[in-house]
Order: C-alpha cells, then sequence, then structure tokens
C-alpha cells in the first residue's frame, strides 16, 4: 500500500515538473534563445523516461540545460557600430537553466554554487527553478552578480502554466536600443513619459526585461483592429 502511495506521490510530482519544464523552455526560446522544438514540446513519457529515478521519483539534478543566442537575438542585442567602435561586442549570450534539488529554503551556499558555475563557464544569463522560495541571503547574491551575469530565480509553481498563452494576455515584444531610440523620436518623448510595466510583472519577468528597455504590446480591438501600445520596464 505504502508502495502504491508513494508511487502516485511521484506521478503527481513528475507531471508538475514537466509543465514547468516546458514553460521554461518556451520561455527561453520566446526570448531569442536557440532550442530544437521537440526540445520544447517533449512529451510527459518522454520526460518520465529522462528524468525520473528507477522508483519513479523525480531526478531535478538532471534538469539542466544551455541555449545559445539566436541570429536575430545577437543582432537585436548589439550595439551599432561607430567609428570609435566599429565592432561593438554583443549583449547576447549563453545562458544556463537548472533547476534546483533543494527542497527547503534556498540559502547563500545554493546560489554561491550556481553562480559559480554560470561564471566559470562564461554563461551570460542564468535561471535557477527552484521548489520553495530563496533567503534573504541569497537573494542579496543575485544582486551582487547582475553587473556581470544576469541571474533569475523562479518558482516551479510559478511556471506550471504558460501565463503567455492566456487568451486575455496580448502578444509582448522587446525592442532594441534602436528601436526604442526611433520610437522616442517619432512621438517626441523621453523615455519616462511612457507608461511603465515593473520589472517584477509577471510578463517582464517571463521575457527577462531589465529597467530601461521598452516592450511594445500588441491588442486587438473589434473597433481599431491592431494597435500597439508601449511600456518601459522600471
Amino acid at each position: 500500500m505504502e508502495e502504491e502511495t508513494n508511487s502516485s506521490i511521484f506521478a503527481r510530482e513528475t507531471s508538475r515538473l514537466w509543465r514547468a519544464w516546458r514553460t521554461v523552455h518556451e520561455m527561453v526560446q520566446d526570448r531569442g534563445y536557440e532550442l530544437a522544438e521537440d526540445e520544447v514540446k517533449i512529451s510527459l513519457q518522454r520526460f518520465r523516461d529522462e528524468y525520473t529515478n528507477e522508483d519513479g521519483s523525480p531526478n531535478r539534478a538532471k534538469m539542466q540545460f544551455s541555449a545559445r543566442p539566436s541570429e536575430a537575438m545577437i543582432k537585436k542585442y548589439t550595439p551599432p557600430a561607430t567609428a570609435s567602435n566599429p565592432n561593438p561586442t554583443t549583449e547576447a549570450g549563453t545562458i544556463w537553466v537548472e533547476f534546483c534539488p533543494e527542497q527547503s529554503s534556498i540559502g547563500i551556499g545554493v546560489m554561491k554554487k550556481f553562480v559559480g558555475h554560470c561564471s566559470a563557464n562564461n554563461f551570460k544569463a542564468g535561471i535557477l527553478v527552484t521548489a520553495m522560495p530563496l533567503s534573504s541571503q541569497a537573494r542579496k547574491v543575485i544582486t551582487v552578480t547582475q553587473q556581470y551575469t544576469q541571474i533569475e530565480c523562479f518558482l516551479e509553481e510559478d511556471l506550471l502554466v504558460n501565463i503567455t498563452h492566456h487568451d486575455l494576455v496580448p502578444k509582448h515584444i522587446v525592442l532594441s536600443r534602436e528601436e526604442k531610440i526611433a520610437l522616442l523620436k517619432r512621438y517626441r518623448l523621453k523615455e519616462t513619459q511612457l507608461p511603465r510595466i515593473l520589472q517584477k510583472d509577471p510578463i517582464a519577468r517571463y521575457l527577462g526585461l531589465k529597467r530601461g528597455q521598452v516592450v511594445k504590446i500588441i491588442r486587438t480591438s473589434e473597433t481599431a483592429g491592431r494597435y500597439a501600445s508601449y511600456r518601459l520596464c522600471v
């Protein structure tokens, strides 16, 4: 009877992790990284085969992957060449994603290990998915590293559903630096005059928005058809 209970618990947990796994892959792909479609749309059975132990329990330690930026992403995040800087360096780089095996509060040791891995392997960005919230000390580690590695953390439960797939969520597109400049020039605006979106907003987090970036929001209307609005990330 106990084995049946454990089996049921493991099956439920595996199903939850599969949903989070798919969402984080879709999120990375939507940001512009290269991922094969069969990596993103993995079936539950294949997930069980690859990421569970012999007893059926999920193995988070195996749930890790990296992705390179696409050519379009590199182009978007590379400043234009100038006379003083004819070969600008792109801001885009490889991302590392990991599911934390720890089932208790995530402390400073876990974060230092994750940040160290990203730094040692020259990952430009890192996403750590956790079952439990980070401690305040762990959050401080992220703040310190932001200048050289973009570190983000998501709870598993926040990734069970891809919010961008909801019918009421409009299409969001991150503007490049040049597109932002052109927008402000066209409408003769200062960036502070734009409506705002908080960096902690679920969509902003999904897209990995940084402060100062502008997102284009495309909505549909029965009277106006498709129309766009813009938000500045703060």
